[in-house]
């Protein structure tokens, strides 16, 4: 019998690593682990914030928002205080809406480079 997989955590390249994780941090996330170049670039970053697991890397190539074939999907305990943290925040996140299938609300925005997150209200 194959032991079950435990953990997922999505890798996924970006433009600058220090900004996605300054952006990550506004939704709770905390540094779990980093890599930096001979030059003290942060090259890679592993972040993580309850049960979910985030890694970013330093892209080789320019990021095309266009291209990206990935969400995340993401959930919050407090859906609207989390809205209103970013928008005090700068960010830009636009009214909570409420589809079929997240009746409690649902909330997306984009990072700095284009990847766009769901975040579902829980529980």
């Amino acid at each position: 019998m194959i032991p079950p997989l435990t953990h997922a955590a999505p890798f996924t390249h970006v433009a600058d690593v220090a900004r996605t994780v300054a952006f990550y941090e506004q939704l709770g996330c905390t540094i779990h682990n980093t890599h930096r170049a001979p030059d003290g670039t942060l090259v890679w970053a592993m972040l993580t914030a309850g049960k979910a697991n985030l890694m970013f890397a330093l892209a080789s190539d320019p990021i095309d928002a266009g291209q990206q074939a990935v969400l995340f999907y993401l959930y919050s305990s407090d859906l609207v205080a989390l809205r209103q943290h970013l928008l005090d925040g700068g960010i830009k996140a636009p009214a909570i809406k409420y589809p079929f299938y997240m009746e409690k609300g649902e909330l997306r925005i984009t990072d700095p480079d284009g990847y766009v997150l769901l975040i579902g209200q829980s529980g």
